[in-house]
């Protein structure tokens, strides 16, 4: 029997993969007809093609599936039973499946035809606003662009758009972005980031018509508030209509607002003939997901072999779960179950909102608070897949809990019934029995074995949860591998770099690795190799690696500006400089504080402005205080003894021995420090990383303290030591860590976790119980020897230079969203939303 796909985008090419592993008998003959000259690849991922050439390209068919590219379905005679291409080749059928996706809607508005609107939806799309936009910053330096469409695939638009180097503004019809997925309050976290990324959103605010310039291309997109914002690109994202035109011409029934109707097995109005992915209108609803298309050409596959066996089939398409979650621009956002829902459906919602951290957390519950109904996570969506896993269950603790991470579930605990991988409709216990009955040992074997993770992703983190369950529960030893790149923890990575003397990222994951990298391994293997005294993180390759603090060497703030943090070490300071940061506060208008950690915090600094900045505070002597970056902050002190009645030692002169000397040193995660000059403490040394407390004999050391949202006190280490003695197991208590932590984990939980706990540590720092110490110490000399601030290093470094622009078509132009007003005679910053943006800009 003779199969016809008619489209062979996602969809297409999921339903002959199934059909092709489960007709062993071969009773199908399968031919793919696609429009584009490729063949299938992966759409949801466009955006990595242009910003990361990446390959999209999904594996080739068997040998045994025909395939014809670059020629359409013109016509589908259904009493033939034949499809005629738009070349003339004639194609019999016994079964037609219709994957002929979806195209983008394009509002009938004046000026749409003109050149330079693209839409953005094929691999041709996306080469033709490449070649544009290449064009347009030579010819038109400064012009924007903007994408129409502020939903999933329109931000992932403004990212390519920005990537290829053109100021970008994001019109979007409805009052916040994703509506379909955010409430409210989860767009307009959303919009805050995004606009802290120098993108412009106008939202509420629906496009009037586009305007021509002199040359006869787009050069202006006019709102329907009286405004206009100059664009020589303009990008249409705002929505899909589903590509039904065969199913018309051949007289199948198709919606009032498109598709083509089909019943719960995917069959249209002739038996013959199924629809699956965004053609389809299936119970009232065109699905734009991967996920509920993938269920679609699942329950054709199935209901195909059927119909060659001469039986039946029960698979049946019930709905899908539209939950989702995918990083916008560095952005986490999730949306899961329904959480749109109110009162008027029983329902409850807790909210937590931290605009300073950009966190936005939505929980919907049931009236007694039990059950999960949905929810929206935005800037940090950790919790998303073990939430997912219990949308109408009931959850294993209270919503605070899980909103703050305390339902964290192992994955033996989750109900079998449990959905772990919406994308591919796989549930816990499928996953479990593979593990069981395959004797699957990682996350490969069990993507490749039950399609969980092999998507989108987002569920990875329940399925390796799952897997470590099931292995543990073998006895069988769990990895600990860091992500699907690497089959190595952090602290093997760490000594695999460093003892095979590797230098970049791309050498390692070639030698070590699988992949491209993630934005889980590629910061970590960057932090291990600045660890290593690997030259300064913004040279080469490095300056991808790195998490977005430290790609402009300072802290961004929540309106797009950045802090500045010159070092002072002890908190000692000679009115000379004290002078010099007053000045430069001042001649660049900067809001000043002084912090707990006995700093000088500059605020409101444009990122065209940090290298003046930094030049003027650099000359008057001052070095990178590294706020920015998982590396020593402080280490703060109190007077000591040159100065206090109750003081036994110089906690100054110690406090900026230690500063000194570990200044600049990359970690895991930030470290932070204080030398008391007695026991009253006024340092507060017992809740930092590392800690030192005077006494009449020497030094008290405390290890493994933090403050945060779930304080620490720190342990007593070792008690009167010397200078020397002091230094010395500090130097080895840091290296110790640096090696052996995971990544982002702060001394605290490392200690914690630490297998033999106080105890062991100190085996390993005074007793030399590894016979590592003499390395520790080696290194740590190597650290303080080579050490050198990246400041003074990048002023002097005009390629490092290039990089400190607001806009890279316009280096000296400021972003001018970027607004303050004053508060306590100093800036306070205005975060400039809708039209209002307009009226700052001009």
């Amino acid at each position: 029997m003779r199969v016809v796909v008619v489209g062979h985008g996602p969809t297409g090419h999921r339903l002959v993969e199934a059909l092709r592993e489960r007709d062993t008998a071969g009773a199908w003959r399968v031919t793919v007809v696609g429009e584009e000259i490729r063949t299938a690849y992966d759409r949801v991922a466009l955006t990595s093609y242009l910003t990361e050439d990446a390959e999209l390209a999904y594996p080739a068919h068997d040998a045994d599936v025909e395939m014809v590219t670059g020629d359409p379905v013109a016509g589908i005679d259904r009493e033939a039973r034949v499809v005629t291409t738009a070349a003339g080749r004639e194609i019999g059928y016994d079964a037609l499946v219709l994957a002929t996706g979806s195209a983008p809607f394009v509002p009938p508005v004046e000026g749409r035809d003109l050149p330079g609107v693209f839409v953005y939806r094929t691999i041709d799309d996306l080469e033709a606003l490449r070649a544009h936009c290449a064009d347009l910053t030579m010819s038109r330096p400064g012009a924007g662009g903007v994408v129409v469409g502020g939903g999933l695939l329109g931000l992932e638009a403004a990212r390519a758009l920005q990537g290829l180097g053109v100021g970008t503004h994001v019109v979007e019809v409805a009052p916040w972005l994703m509506p379909r997925q955010l409430d409210e309050g989860g767009g307009a976290m959303l919009r805050r980031h995004i606009e802290a990324l120098d993108m412009k959103v106008h939202a509420g605010t629906p496009m009037a018509g586009l305007e021509a310039g002199d040359d006869g291309a787009v050069a202006k997109v006019a709102l329907s508030d009286g405004s206009a914002i100059d664009a020589g690109v303009v990008v249409f994202s705002a929505g899909i209509r589903p590509r039904d035109e065969l199913a018309r011409a051949c007289g199948l029934p198709v919606g009032e607002r498109g598709g083509i109707v089909v019943d719960e097995s995917c069959r249209t109005a002739d038996p013959a003939i199924y629809a699956v992915g965004e053609c389809a209108l299936v119970g009232g609803q065109v699905y734009g997901l991967v996920a509920p298309c993938f269920s679609m050409a699942e329950v054709v596959a199935d209901r195909l072999l059927a119909l060659a066996g001469g039986g039946g089939s029960q698979a049946a398409f019930a709905g899908a779960d539209l939950s989702t979650k995918l990083k916008l621009m560095g952005v986490d956002v999730a949306s899961f179950g329904d959480p749109f829902a109110g009162p008027e459906q029983g329902a409850l919602d807790i909210t937590y909102t931290d605009p300073v951290a950009g966190i936005y957390k939505k929980l919907i519950v049931s009236d007694d608070a039990r059950t999960l109904i949905g929810g929206v996570l935005v800037g940090d969506a950790e919790a998303y897949p073990t939430l997912r896993a219990y949308i109408g269950a009931e959850l294993p603790g209270t919503p605070e809990q899980a909103l703050f991470g305390g339902t964290e579930a192992a994955g033996g605990d989750l109900p079998g019934a449990t959905v772990i991988c919406s994308c591919n409709n796989v549930d816990a216990d499928h996953i479990r029995c593979s593990i069981r009955d395959e004797g699957l040992t990682d996350i490969p074997a069990v993507k490749a074995c039950t399609r969980a993770g092999s998507s989108c992703g987002s569920c990875v983190p329940l399925v390796k949860k799952i897997l470590d369950a099931e292995l543990t529960a073998a006895g069988i030893e769990v990895s600990k591998a860091i992500c699907e790149h690497f089959d190595y923890s952090r602290a093997e990575l760490f000594d695999i770099v460093r003892v095979r003397g590797i230098t970049t990222f791309t050498q390692l994951i070639d030698q070590h690795g699988q992949g491209r990298g993630c934005d889980i391994c590629k910061p970590t293997v960057g932090s291990i190799l600045a660890s290593l005294g690997n030259g300064h993180i913004l040279d080469g390759e490095q300056a991808a690696l790195q998490d977005t603090n430290d790609h402009f060497l300072a802290n961004m703030q929540k309106n797009g500006t950045y802090s500045v943090v010159p070092r002072i070490p002890g908190g000692e300071i000679t009115p000379e400089r004290l002078i010099v940061i007053g000045e430069v506060a001042r001649d660049f208008g900067l809001y000043t504080k002084i912090t707990g950690g006995q700093r000088i915090d500059l605020f409101g600094a444009r990122v065209e402005q940090l290298p003046l900045i930094w030049k003027r505070l650099v000359d008057a002597g001052f070095e990178s205080g590294h706020a920015y970056g998982k590396a020593l902050r402080t280490v703060k002190s109190c007077v000591g003894s040159t100065w206090c009645r109750y003081g036994v030692q110089d906690s100054v002169a110690m406090a900026i021995l230690l500063e000194l000397r570990y200044r600049g040193l990359r970690a895991p995660h930030k470290l932070k420090s204080a030398v008391s000059g007695c026991a009253r403490e006024c340092a507060e040394a017992q809740s930092k990383d590392f800690g030192v407390i005077a006494t009449e004999k020497g030094w008290n050391l405390y290890v493994g303290g933090n403050g945060g949202m779930r304080p620490r006190h720190a342990d007593l280490f070792a008690t009167d030591l010397t200078d020397e003695e002091l230094v010395r197991y500090i130097d080895r208590f840091l290296m110790f860590y640096i090696r052996t932590a995971d990544r982002l984990q702060r001394t605290a939980s490392w200690l914690e976790a630490l297998e033999g706990g106080l105890d062991y540590l100190r085996e390993v720092v005074i007793e030399d119980r590894l016979g590592i110490c003499a390395e520790m110490d080696a290194a740590m000399d190597r650290h303080v020897g080579s050490y050198a601030d990246e400041w003074k290093d990048a002023i002097e470094d005009p390629d490092k230079l290039s990089r400190f622009v607001s806009f890279v078509n316009a280096p000296g132009t400021p972003d001018p969203s970027i607004v303050f007003e004053n508060e306590r005679d100093q800036i306070k910053p205005v975060l400039v939303t809708g039209p209002h943006l307009e009226v700052a800009a001009r």
